[in-house]
């Protein structure tokens, strides 16, 4: 029989075909597709949802190939888990269709804006056989009738939503194969539950309202390794049963009012890793053994007495160990672990030597505080070998003796704090290696000699602080190759001799007073166009204060008394406070400027000035989008302003583009755009300037007036982003409504700038309030109603509702940006959305971001970034300086500061004008004062959230 030949490539295409005919043959067979009824539920949730990416063309029929859903391995058979997180769904009416997928095993749908639990699913899907994962975290969910028919569930997340009652009315108890309950950040009350499944692991109601005390039965939860009950109102004390709990990893019991010693017990867990108990009133000795087997231990914050167990800082496994702030005595144990990342005893009672050979080889240590105490002897040279510390913290105890030359060799320092100490000597060459250092503060020691020019290598100090020393000589000329130095402290020391360029950043403050310098005032100090604070008082300073200084457009405070100064002050084209006491040939004429001690002839408008500055850049976010929007129509001319229908349309040669941001119709018919842009044409009519902004009192043709602030388009602070996310922020901040927020009215782009309206209602701030009129004292009450005002709004700001994504920072809170509509209702002021901020970028006053000295959180010096646990530390000054009646920086020490190092006589701390008015008043004052001291804890992670800083506001 003859062969027949085929062709190569027919042979493989007839190859192919067969192969695909064999494979569609088995399709079904080896990969079965969902069955019908799975995938119609599917397909009418696809639709009932309206997710984009579940519709996409050839999509429709394989469900398991949508974002979110998972299906049976290997053959897809059936769809087994259902995540929806974040996929921004409202309406919760879909939740009983999920419950016809009978092979449902995990459901998520956290992080939505769901406010309620239907009772269809409550009933279906209880019924669900295989169904062992619910997630509805991160919602807004009040109330739901119990989970009692989900027999099956072992993991129920149901944390960050708005669940009130008692905890005993949701039928936790029924869940009887439960391993893992989160119930963190709601409002539930009652007592730590004791019916829950013997079988739980993981139990975490932190941030609810629990109280009583924690029971013993709470030993039957043999397979407990998580307790998180931190951020409630529990008391007592520790029940000694929780050194049953053998299989224990995690004990976080934070932020109560718990009380008693802490158990020994709690030695016996071998699992136990973390253990954290601070802010509670926890008294009586540290037991021995405590962190035999523990990692992290932080007791901050409490009552704790007696010594530093010996054993304690010494175990293998040790990272983390924060004791500040508690009653500890004795002397430092000798022994520490290699192991040991940060170590926080700050605040203490601590006294004695610190042993060269404890810390000589502790190669991973970062973190070391050991300042408020009363520790004596010489600073170890041994401290030279920490090669790895970030920070280095002694400040306010008794060291003597010389700065060891070795701590020049700790080139990953970043701040260094020996200040308020005893220490004598020469400042060493050496210290001129610490390249990455941030921070220097050597102030208020018996330090000698000159300042070494080597101190001029630390190109990334931003804060230097050497006043109250015995340092003598000239100051080094190299001084000014210091590029990022915002602050020079050079005050109280024996420097003479002439002064050099300055570093050309600084800002904060350059301070001179009580040395040795004589001669005119010189001219090299005219290149500070961003000094807020210059002090050359008590010194020897002769001639006429010079013009330049008038010049120095970001001075706000200028201190030139006890000199030999003679003639007229300058005029001042902006508020600037200047002391010129102790100048017997100065004449103090009205020269537009503000004289402390004599009265001015224009004091109802520099009231006004005041109040302009204290509002600062507020809503600067608003004007940061503006700005993008503004560049985007830079060059754009005649254009027709977006005005309301009402208002008809005026042709205005150089208005680009207005808009209202309120729908209060009141202001719709005052606000008039072409007469606010008429109106700032001419800077000479600004009633006040600042290197961001001219402020303007703009009367409208209505009658009524407007705060209007003009932004300077040279800063260039302001990043460029996308048209759409500009919309999406001006969206947002139009949003911004809240009783206790100062916002933005309306905005006007035109080709000179950009324009933002405020009710010109708004005419004290709190610090003028509690500062400036010493004789007027506000009461507790009052002080007690604007707490909790500014606590509400910056709750607010920071997004009250759990899934709240982008909160709004205050990267300035202070008392100055409080602004009070009365003497009980305050509006915190100067609001931004800081990620689209970048300081780095700044080439003017770097303080509307770093914010105002006394106030700025400690963790800033590393982070440069503004967080919500930073604004916390921020309103805990603010409750300080309503408690005390102080300012935030007195006499060169900031207020948390001394508060913190008085903490044994709290009576003596209070406002005695206030609190001894009544029992009542005092009680309440003491109450507030420990959340004030939760609130400016040096560690950002301990500090509570604004939300639990109200709440405990609230109940005081």
């Amino acid at each position: 029989m003859k062969k027949i030949q085929v062709p190569p490539e027919t042979g493989k295409s007839m190859f192919c075909l067969f192969f695909f005919s064999i494979f569609l043959s088995c399709f079904h067979v080896c990969f079965p597709d969902l069955s019908s009824t799975q995938t119609n539920t599917m397909i009418e949730l696809s639709r009932f949802l309206n997710i984009p990416d579940w519709n996409l063309p050839g999509s429709e029929r394989n469900p398991c190939s949508w974002e979110g859903v998972d299906c049976s391995r290997p053959d897809s058979s059936s769809v087994i888990s259902l995540s929806l997180s974040g996929f921004d769904l409202s309406n919760s009416s879909f939740l009983p269709l999920v419950c016809q997928i009978q092979t449902l095993e995990s459901l998520d749908v956290s992080n939505n804006s769901l406010s309620s639990i239907p009772d269809g699913f409550m009933t279906n899907c209880g019924t669900l056989v295989g169904l062992k994962q619910l997630n509805f975290s991160g919602n807004q969910v009040s109330s739901f009738p119990g989970f009692r028919n989900f027999s099956k569930l072992e993991v129920l997340d149901i944390s960050h939503n708005r669940l009130s009652g008692n905890i005993g009315d949701y039928g936790f108890d029924a869940l009887v194969q439960l391993k893992n309950l989160s119930l963190n950040f709601n409002k539930l009350a009652g007592s730590v539950p004791t019916d829950m499944a013997k079988s739980l692991v993981n139990l975490e109601v932190s941030d609810n309202l629990l109280s009583g005390s924690i029971p013993e039965g709470i030993e039957e939860y043999q397979e407990l390794r998580l307790i998180d009950l931190s951020d409630n109102q529990l008391n007592g004390s520790l029940p000694s049963s929780l050194g049953n709990l053998s299989k224990l990893e995690t004990l976080l019991l934070s932020n109560n009012n718990l009380k008693g010693a802490i158990p020994e017990s709690l030695s016996r867990i071998q699992t136990l890793s973390r253990f954290a108990a601070n802010r509670n009133g926890f008294t009586g000795a540290i037991p021995s053994g405590i962190t035999k087997h523990v990692e992290n231990l932080d007791l901050s914050f409490n009552l704790v007495n007696g010594s530093i167990p010996d054993d304690l800082l010494s175990q293998p496994k040790l990272v983390s160990v924060d004791l500040s702030s508690n009653l500890l005595v004795g002397w430092l144990p000798q022994r520490i672990s290699h192991s040991l990342v940060r170590l926080r005893l700050g605040s203490n009672k601590l006294t004695g030597s610190v042993s060269s050979g404890a810390f000589e080889w502790l190669q991973n240590l970062t973190y070391l505080e050991m300042d408020n105490n009363g520790l004596t002897g010489h600073i170890p040279p041994a401290f030279g070998n920490l090669v790895s510390l970030n920070l280095l913290n002694l400040e306010m105890n008794q060291f003597t003796g010389i700065l060891p030359p070795s701590l020049g060799n700790i080139t990953s320092l970043q701040v260094l704090k020996l200040q308020q100490n005893k220490l004598t000597g020469e400042i060493p060459d050496e210290m001129g290696s610490l390249s990455k250092l941030l921070i220097l503060d050597l102030s208020w020691n018996s330090l000698s000699g000159s300042i070494p020019s080597s101190l001029s290598n630390l190109m990334k100090l931003t804060n230097m602080k050497l006043q109250g020393n015995k340092l003598s000589g000239a100051i080094p000329d190299s001084i000014g190759d210091l590029s990022s130095l915002l602050e020079l402290q050079l005050g109280q020391n024996q420097l003479r001799g002439r002064i050099p360029i300055m570093p050309p950043k600084l800002q904060i403050s350059l301070n001179l007073s009580t040395n040795m310098f004589q001669g005119p005032i010189p001219s090299t100090l005219s290149q500070l166009g961003l000094l807020e604070v210059l002090d050359l008082s008590n010194n020897k300073f002769s001639g006429e204060i010079p013009g330049f200084l008038a010049s120095l457009i970001s001075l706000r405070q200028l201190v030139l008394s006890n000199n030999q100064l003679i003639g007229n002050i300058p005029k001042f084209t902006h508020n600037v406070s200047i002391s010129v006491t102790g100048n017997p040939a100065i004449t103090t004429g009205d020269h537009g400027v503000v004289i402390p001690g004599r009265p001015s002839g224009k004091k109802s408008q520099l009231v006004l000035i005041v109040t302009l500055v204290a509002v600062g850049v507020t809503a600067l976010v608003a004007v940061i989008i503006i700005l993008k929007l503004y560049r985007r129509f830079k060059g754009v001319n005649n254009m027709q302003v977006d005005l309301d229908e009402e208002e008809g349309s005026t042709v205005l040669p150089e208005v680009i583009h207005g808009k209202l941001l309120t729908s209060n119709s009141l202001h719709k018919s005052n606000i008039n755009f072409a007469k606010a842009v008429e109106a700032v044409a001419h800077p000479e009519n600004a009633l006040f300037q600042t290197m961001f902004w001219s402020y303007y009192r703009v009367l409208m043709p209505s009658g009524s007036s407007y705060f209007i602030k003009k932004l300077n388009t040279r800063e260039r602070l302001f990043q460029q982003a996308s048209s759409e996310q500009l919309e999406l922020d001006l969206e947002m901040l139009g949003k911004l409504h809240h009783s206790n927020v100062m916002v933005p009215l309306a905005y006007v782009l035109y080709s000179q700038g950009v324009l933002l309206f405020y009710e010109f209602a708004h005419t004290h701030s709190l610090h003028d309030v509690l500062h400036n009129h010493p004789s007027d004292v506000v009461d507790w009450t009052s002080r007690y109603s604007i707490a909790v005002g500014i606590a509400q709004g910056i709750c607010y700001l920071h997004g009250s509702s759990s899934n709240a994504r982008d909160p709004v920072l205050v990267p300035d809170l202070s008392s100055k940006k409080i602004m009070l509509k009365s003497l009980t209702e305050p509006l915190v002021a100067d609001i931004e959305l800081f990620k689209v901020i970048d300081p780095s970028r700044s080439n003017s006053s770097l303080s509307a971001v770093a914010g105002t000295i006394g106030y700025i959180p400690p963790e800033y010096a590393y982070t440069m970034r503004v967080t919500m646990a930073g604004n916390v530390y921020s309103f805990g000054v603010i409750l300080l300086e309503l408690l005390t009646g102080k300012p935030a920086v007195s006499e060169g020490r900031e207020l948390s500061k001394w508060v913190q190092s008085q903490q044994e006589q709290r009576n003596n701390i209070l406002d005695l004008r206030v609190s001894k008015s009544s029992p009542v008043a005092t009680k309440q004052m003491i109450r507030a004062l420990s959340i004030a001291l939760a609130c400016i804890n040096i560690s950002p992670g301990a500090r509570p959230k604004m939300k639990t800083v109200l709440r405990m506001l609230t109940r005081l």
